[in-house]
Formats: C-alpha cells, structure tokens, sequence
C-alpha cells in the first residue's frame, strides 16, 4: 500500500532590504555632508531678512578687523609650508635613503609628534617660552645673569605662533617626502652609477626629480594645516594681540553673534581648502615612474661615513622641538607645586593630579562626553564608512561616483568652518541638535569620515567580489554577504579604522568649540578653557593623559595580527 507524499510546502520568498538599505546609507551620506554647506552658502549670500546680498562679503573686505587676519593666516602659512619643506625633507632624505643609526626611531619619534594634538604642543611651548615664566628664559637669564624682564624667546609672537604651528606641521611634510623615496626604486639610481654618475649627480638628475613632486604636495599639505588650524592660532595669537581667519571666525559667535558675517568668512576658507588639495592631488598624479620587468631592488642607502652621528644629532635636535622640550614641560607642570618651577624633590607634589580628577567638577563630565561620543563615533564612523565603501567598491547603487565624492569631500572642509555649517544647520527646526551630543557626534562622524572610507575602500580591493557572488548565489542577501564573509575577512581594517576615528575624537577642538555648551563639554574644550584661566598645571596633567590614551590606543592597533598600522596612520 503506497502512502502519499506531503504536498512540498512552498518557501516563502525572502524580502532583500538590501538595496533601500545601502540607498538609505547612501540619502544619509549626502545630507551629512550637504546640509551643513547649504546652510553655509545661504547666511553667506543673504542678510538678516532672507534677501540675496554680497554685502557681507563688502564688510568683510572693506573692514581692517577681517583683512588683518586675513593677511597674517596667508604670511602664517607661507612661512610654515616654507620652513616645514626645509627642516623636513632632508630629515625624510635621512631617514629614507642614507646608513644613519636608528633611522626607525627617527620614524617613530616624528609619528609622535604627528598624533600629538598642535593645541597640546601650544600649551606646553607656552610653559617653555612665555616672556617672564617660560622655562628656557628663566634658564637664559639664570645662565646670563640677564635682568628680569630680559627674555630670549616669546611664544606669545608672529615667529612664535609660526614655530609652534610649523613644529606639528612637519610630520605631514616628511610622511610624503619618506614614503615617496622608499617607493623610488633602486635600479634607477643604480643605472645611474653604472653610467658614471657620482652621487651628488645622481641626486641632482634622478632622486630630487621624482621626488620633488612630493615635497611640492607637501608644502601645499602644510600650507593648508597652518591656514586652517584653530587651536594653536587661539592660544598664542589672541593673547599677543591678533588674530587668524579660523579664530577671528570663532569671535564673530560672541556676543552678539554674527552668523551670516561667520558665514562668509569660512566660505572663502572652504573655497581655498578645495583649491590646494585639488593642486595637491594634480601635483602628486602628473609625475611619476613606472617600473618594467620583475621585483625591483631595494633603495640605494648613501654612506654618510663620520656625518652619520652629525645627521643624527640633527634628527634629534628638531624633534626636540615637537617631542623632547613639550613633553618635558607637560611632565614638569604635571609634578611641580608651581607649573613655571623646575621639578625638583622640595616642588613635587600629586596635588594637580588630585585637582584634576577629584576637584575639578568638569573633568568627569568631560571624560564621560569625550569616551561616549570616542566610542560612538569610532563605531557609526566604521560602519558607515563600510558600508559607502563596500557601495563604491561594488558599484551596488547607481551615481555610486557621486557618494565616492561625498564620502571623501570633508577632507575639503576645515574643521572650524563644519563647526560653523553644523551650528547654522541644527540650531533651528526642524533639526534642533545644537546644546546636545547629537551635534558633536555629527561633527566627529563627519570629519573622520573621509580617511576612514578611503582605508576600508582600499580594503575592500583585497577581497575579491567572487567570495560574496558565491554567498548571493547560495540565496545571501548583499548585507548578508556583506555581514558574514566581506566584513570577517576586512576585520583587520575595520579595528584599525576604529581605532583611527577613537584617536580622532580625542584630540579634535577646532568643531567641538564651535559646538559644545557646558553639559557637552569635551576633554579638549575643558584643556582650552582652563588655558584660558591660566591653570597649566591642570593642563598639563589633562594633556598627558590624553597622549597615554593616544598611544596606547595606537599601540593596540599596530599590534593586531596582520595590520601593518604604521604605514595606514602615515598614509592618513
């Protein structure tokens, strides 16, 4: 007797969110970056009723209080682009391409000074070069016998604030110059030797050409730094008596605030940013080299023979300037009962440390905003940049050019003016953001943005896209795939990245003290505003736990099997 078989139940068809998933990742993308220099553009072209007016930009040109800082931003980096290319391009020559001893701690003291925020590196020169209690002029007058108000060095200056800027800059400039001369190859300079050329020679007719474009892009990198930076400008230049762009931007907030004339300012800023890095980038991709046949040979060290240690010691006195001096003064301030006082067994005290963590009511609210929205925007930042990633690396939407565009044009944007755009954008309805983390996780997420997409980018080239057809054949959804084989297999860069926008969030100030109130205030709002007060020591002890975090949070990540951290963080 023959029993009927079950009538096969049919499988209900799996909805694919898919796609309105990646287009809405994609819709967010575009008001994130949108919206803001919507806003920008419009205060910018309007006056106080709405009408369109170039009026704001007639007051800008015609009142002396905006073209003198105007004017100083542009001598300001001038001058850094200039001394950056010559302090840092023969460091990198050095480093990259000569016999001198412990090249590699050259390498890692100068990406020191890159992490080190510039605003941190400003208040520690202040403890070594103020006119009356800096550090190195008590020395100077101690070792002279100088009178008291006798001084050798005054951060509080044009050169001072072009120091301390071009201290922190440099890295950018050598990162290019280094890694553009590792790349070189061998057999080129080798070619040359072989053909009779001696090494002055060969430096003249084939190193200098092919790396010249890096140390142009370099300078153009150094340029942009200095015209843009906010920190070290309102800590050095505003005590002397003047302003930059970026700072006279952030004084047109005060009372009574003038938005439209903020506005204005930040756009031409915005224009010239977009300019230079476009240069930049045509400087970088019109020259180059291509090598014909197999593996290359590896760079031609020079032999500096007994210069070796004269070039060494040169290493090290510029990075006494970024890292030995500052880090110093911070340590001493840290310890000391008086922060202008030489540490000594009498001066040293745990005092500031106590103040700071158990005293001082904002520091807890400080380290609770700053690890909330560190955390926060490391993991939205990270995945969102996955996601726009893995859409521009598959092609899943169409225009997936325009979101590859977007995801990388805040790069383009200065931080004090997205701080600006930001306000103007989410402090009316309907989005009303500004007084809470909302808007700071906005800014952070923003500016990390680009780097963080162009990494995870990268890595999704290493994957090949067979391994997720596979996955969709066998019934996947593309986030599936996305999720369980594609992700897995990047995790790598993906920990990196969040590492990356974690360090971030940390040391940004030029959005955040655009942005915060004082129930959002971040750890390096709370080191500004204690400058402001005068309180160094606090400063010091705040700094210096935020340099800890930095590099143990960097050292985690170079640590992760099969990341090679250094280079990505360089790149960056």
């Amino acid at each position: 007797m023959s029993v009927a078989s079950p009538a096969r139940t049919a499988r209900p068809a799996r909805i694919d969110f898919s796609q309105p998933v990646l287009i809405a990742f994609a819709a967010v993308l575009c008001v994130l970056i949108a919206l803001p220099l919507s806003w920008l553009v419009y205060f910018g072209f309007t006056d106080r009723t709405g009408a369109f007016t170039l009026e704001n930009f007639g007051r800008l040109l015609a009142d002396p209080a905006f073209v003198e800082p105007l004017l100083i931003t542009l001598v300001i980096a001038i001058s850094v682009g200039v001394i950056c290319c010559l302090v840092a391009a023969p460091m990198g020559w050095l480093v990259a391409r000569t016999d001198m001893p412990f090249r590699r701690t050259v390498r890692m003291l100068v990406m020191a000074s890159f992490v080190t925020p510039p605003f941190l590196g400003a208040v520690a020169w202040e403890l070594l070069a103020a006119p009356n209690s800096g550090l190195l002029n008590q020395a100077y007058r101690a070792l002279t016998g100088a009178s008291p108000d006798r001084h050798l060095f005054d951060i509080y200056s044009l050169p001072g604030l072009i120091f301390v800027i071009a201290c922190y800059t440099m890295p950018y400039v050598f990162v290019l110059v280094s890694n553009a001369l590792d790349r070189i190859p061998g057999d080129l300079e080798d070619a040359s030797a072989i053909l009779g050329g001696r090494t002055a020679d060969t430096a003249r007719r084939v190193t200098i050409p092919l790396v010249l474009p890096a140390v142009l892009a370099g300078a153009l990198v150094a340029f942009l730094q200095a015209m843009t930076l906010f920190g070290s400008p309102a800590i050095l230049a505003i005590p002397a008596g003047f302003h930059t762009m970026t700072t006279k931007i952030w004084s047109l907030f005060h009372y009574p605030p003038k938005p439209e004339l903020a506005a204005a300012a930040s756009l031409p800023l915005l224009l010239l940013t977009v300019v230079l890095l476009r240069a930049e980038h045509a400087i970088l991709g019109r020259r180059g080299y291509s090598v014909v046949g197999g593996r290359q040979s590896d760079p031609r060290l020079v032999r500096l023979g007994a210069l070796k240690w004269l070039a060494l010691a040169f290493c090290f006195v510029l990075l006494l300037n970024p890292i030995f001096l500052p880090y110093g003064a911070l340590l001493n301030a840290a310890f000391s009962r008086v922060a202008s006082q030489v540490l000594s067994p009498g001066n040293f005290t745990l005092h500031n440390i106590e103040f700071v963590f158990f005293e001082l009511s904002a520091t807890k609210l400080a380290l609770k905003n700053t690890f909330l929205l560190g955390v926060s925007a490391a993991t939205i930042g990270t995945v969102f940049a996955l996601v726009i990633g893995y859409v521009t690396a598959r092609k899943a939407v169409t225009h997936w050019r325009a979101l590859e565009f977007l995801a990388t044009a805040p790069v383009a944007i200065p931080g004090i003016v997205l701080g600006v755009g930001l306000f103007l954008s989410y402090s009316r309805a309907p989005f009303i953001l500004y007084g809470t983390l909302w808007i700071l996780l906005i800014a952070f997420v923003t500016i990390s943005l680009p780097a963080a997409y162009q990494q995870l980018q990268s890595a999704f080239r290493s994957v090949h896209s067979e391994l997720e057809d596979a996955s969709r054949i066998l019934g996947a959804t593309r986030l599936r795939a996305l999720a369980g084989i594609t992700a897995p297999l990047l995790r790598t860069g993906v920990i990196a990245t969040w590492c990356f926008i974690f360090v971030g969030v940390i040391r940004e100030l030029s959005a955040a003290i655009m942005l915060f109130t004082s129930e959002t205030k971040v750890v390096s709002v709370l080191i500004f505003d204690l400058n402001e007060s005068g309180d160094l020591a606090a400063i010091s002890v705040l700094g210096i736990m935020m340099l800890v975090i930095t590099f143990a949070v960097v050292i985690l990540a170079n640590r992760i099997p099969g990341f090679s951290g250094g280079v990505r963080l360089r790149d960056a």
